[in-house]
């Protein structure tokens, strides 16, 4: 049996974890020895952070530099392009983000989300197909291939893990497994993630996730919107776009959709005025398998 092990990487906290806990040796396989990485896969949705001190993407050329294996970058398209266009990179109707959403009652709901599926899982297989596996399109992986991802999910977000592996478990792909070091192995919690990275890392890592992404809670829109960067321009421009008659995002909805679960527009929010969200009220928990904002 030829074994592969992956890193998913967001280029986030945990998985910057990871990454340096496998160049120093620090993760043990399950055969005792340490766990070297083939290859990372960074699935990029086009829409991460870009301010400065806050790039996703200068911090993901930092963590270049630091590895001796590749470090694979793959995408569908730019998501919010798409969202509004109704069609993704592939040419596929695009899935929609879980915006908010108000009755006429005042009761919030939240569109199902499929984004993670099309713009985090689809391009990781994709990139671990082609470019680690080398196969071409259509072409089956052999019977004696194993490929092991490694998710960055930490002690404290456990819940995500036990939903991801119950998924896992109800459609079980064969040739793959996952797992979890922060959690089976070291017990880490995402602070002791950043306490592990502070003297090793030169710069604050950045949360890894969509610039208008509907779980950010209201520090998070705040800090945005201070920055008052392409960030916060890039989120506004997405929220207003989902109200837009016409375009494919909204069409057959009776309800307007919104980034922020108030339902009110982003740049009409005064974010010091709204207490912060519990992580309770952000149902992240067990959705994204650990490929979103790690």
């Amino acid at each position: 049996m030829k074994h592969y092990h992956v890193l998913n990487l967001g280029a986030g906290v945990q998985s910057t974890a990871l990454t340096l806990l496998a160049m120093q040796g620090r993760l043990i396989g399950e055969d005792g020895a340490p766990i070297k990485f083939d290859c990372a896969i960074f699935a990029d949705t086009q829409e991460e952070p870009v301010d400065p001190g806050h790039s996703v993407y200068a911090h993901l050329e930092w963590i270049r530099g630091q590895v001796d294996f590749p470090i694979h970058s793959q995408s569908t398209g730019r998501l919010g392009d798409d969202l509004v266009s109704g069609v993704d990179g592939l040419g596929k109707r695009v899935a929609c983000i879980p915006a908010f959403t108000q009755n006429s009652t005042g009761k919030i709901g939240k569109v199902q989300r499929q984004c993670t599926a099309d713009y985090k899982i689809t391009p990781i297989k994709k990139a671990i197909r082609r470019r680690l596996l080398g196969l071409d399109k259509g072409k089956r992986v052999p019977n004696d291939v194993m490929v092991h991802h490694y998710i960055g999910i930490s002690l404290d977000e456990s819940g995500r893990m036990i939903k991801a592996k119950k998924r896992q478990a109800e459609n079980p792909i064969w040739w793959e497994t996952y797992h979890y070091p922060l959690i089976q192995q070291l017990q880490w919690t995402r602070g002791d993630c950043r306490r592990f990275l502070e003297p090793l890392v030169p710069h604050r890592v950045p949360r890894s996730a969509c610039v208008f992404c509907p779980f950010h809670d209201n520090d998070e829109w705040k800090s945005i919107k201070a920055r008052g960067g392409q960030d916060w321009a890039r989120a506004v421009e997405v929220d207003r776009a989902l109200r837009v008659n016409g375009n494919v995002v909204n069409r057959n909805m009776d309800q307007q959709m919104f980034l922020h679960r108030s339902c009110v527009p982003l740049e009409d929010i005064d974010f010091d005025s709204k207490p912060a969200m519990a992580q309770d009220d952000l149902p992240m928990a067990g959705e994204c398998e650990g490929m979103c904002g790690h």
